[in-house]
């Protein structure tokens, strides 16, 4: 476990890269915090790293968005689950077929019954601190070599 100082946007973005350059295929940033504390604007930095140019909407609604390359270096999944009421509703709209071959940026991951247990989930605890945020990094098994 590591603890992680966000203070600006400008350091949410650098975390942003330092992340993006080490995802593959199957992986999942899992972004957990209260309402607020920045889930929505890490994943954008985050889809931003990875080369995409345009407007990142809160996926708040639609539960899912997709982005595909070439606008990104490789598939994105960005889903927020908040608004399931219950695990198996994530089964249901078919997260499983949407994450082949792609990196699923997960907010709200235990809303749709966490990710934690797979070995390519790197977990990202955003929390309010005296600085602004801050991030406590949870790796997964397949991100311990690979953490930035």
């Amino acid at each position: 476990m590591t603890t992680i100082p966000l203070p600006d946007l400008a350091a949410t973005q650098a975390l942003a890269a330092r992340i993006a350059v080490h995802l593959r295929p199957g992986d999942v940033l899992a972004l957990e915090g209260t309402l607020g504390v920045g889930k929505t604007t890490l994943a954008r930095a985050l889809l931003h790293a990875l080369g995409h140019e345009g407007d990142v909407p809160s996926p708040s609604f639609t539960i899912i968005e997709m982005y595909d390359p070439p606008g990104v270096r490789l598939p994105v999944v960005h889903a927020d689950f908040y608004r399931l009421d219950d695990p198996a509703e994530a089964e249901e709209i078919g997260l499983d077929d949407y994450r082949d071959g792609a990196v699923l940026i997960a907010e709200w991951p235990d809303h749709a019954g966490g990710f934690a247990q797979e070995p390519g989930c790197l977990t990202l605890r955003l929390e309010l601190s005296d600085n602004g945020r801050q991030a406590i990094v949870l790796p997964g098994k397949g991100w311990l070599e690979r953490l930035p």
